[in-house]
């Protein structure tokens, strides 16, 4: 028998407002024929969304749409939606994934076939970035350089070490693994829902696979610029150790502190900008080495520069929202903390 046709799986995808993408999403879903059933759920879209699902769902007899009746306190919608759709799914396999992301063919089987190949019960993938402005180009490589330098996929995937991440863009699990770490109403308040279901998982001694997913699926985050400023400064702060200290640590780490002060020394003693420049022209190479190594386009490089600039202010503008005790996200206001 074919391994795929004994593990089928529910594919669960909260959307909220996702006219642009929202059908993209869902057919790329139903090409894969891994995948049963596919649970929408509508997240009280003010948008074009439930019209797209009403006719996609005349169309596709594996897609189920369901509509929330209201959003219950304590409660991250994304977390709700996700899961209001896991309940009562019947497969061996649940994948939650979000409303923005293309899933390539043969991607499922692949999925099903890491994770037997390491026995892992938690398989994430972190999608291929599409970027078409010159704000995601700067923004969105520095950021996820720098989520690899903090999350490294071998120590994820290591059953000693303690490290624990995964991708809700791509997340896919085991129904009874899902429901024993408690799913999504165990990490209901949490804004990084992902990284929290894979550290109940990993605690409770369930093996992770985190990698790279260029062959499995691809997305576009942000399609404006305020979404994306909004979006990472819900999210860097605690990605980043969740801390005064650790963003502290993080922001002396990617400014070019030495460089600036030898820049500034050279008003006075012109030639500290020859070690000054230098420093700087190496810092620029590692980072290309980086973009290359992680597929993304090596002439970047020209967006460093802003790139620094925006990471290190929206880690700021983060941590302040936290300080503050609350982020905005998608017209809803959810307290937080560190």
């Amino acid at each position: 028998m074919n391994p795929a046709e004994s593990q089928p799986i529910t594919a669960v995808l909260p959307a909220r407002n996702e006219e642009g993408a929202i059908e993209v999403a869902v057919r790329s879903l139903a090409a894969q024929p891994e995948i049963v059933e596919i649970r929408v759920v509508n997240d009280s879209s003010s948008d074009r969304t439930g019209e797209i699902l009403f006719r996609l769902a005349a169309e596709l007899p594996q897609l189920r749409v369901i509509d929330p009746v209201a959003l219950p306190a304590a409660w991250v919608g994304k977390n709700h939606a996700a899961w209001l759709g896991a309940q009562d799914a019947a497969t061996p396999w649940l994948l939650f994934t979000d409303a923005d992301v293309r899933h390539l063919p043969g991607s499922a089987a692949r999925a099903l076939a890491h994770a037997a190949a390491t026995a892992a019960a938690l398989v994430s993938f972190s999608p291929q970035q599409r970027m078409e402005t010159w704000w995601e180009r700067a923004m969105i490589s520095f950021v996820f350089l720098r989520l690899d330098a903090r999350f490294s996929y071998d120590r994820v995937n290591d059953p000693h070490a303690a490290d624990a991440a995964a991708n809700g863009q791509y997340l896919l699990i085991q129904r009874e693994t899902y429901q024993a770490i408690g799913g999504h109403r165990a990490v209901a308040a949490e804004v990084l829902e992902d990284v929290a279901l894979a550290r109940r998982a990993k605690a409770a001694g369930i093996r992770l696979y985190f990698a790279p997913g260029a062959d499995i699926a691809e997305t576009r985050m942000y399609t404006s610029f305020p979404a994306m400023w909004q979006g990472w400064t819900k999210n860097l702060y605690p990605l980043m150790g969740g801390t005064p200290s650790s963003a502290a640590e993080e922001l002396l780490r990617v400014l070019p502190i030495g460089a600036l002060a030898l820049f500034a020394l050279s008003f006075f003693y012109p030639l500290a900008a020859v070690p000054a420049a230098a420093l700087l022209f190496a810092r620029m190479l590692r980072y290309a080495l980086d973009l290359r190594r992680h597929r993304f386009s090596v002439p970047g490089i020209l967006y460093w520069g802003p790139g620094l600039a925006l990471y290190a202010a929206a880690l700021v503008v983060s941590a302040r929202h936290y300080s503050a005790g609350s982020v905005v996200w998608k017209g809803r206001t959810y307290p937080v903390r560190p």
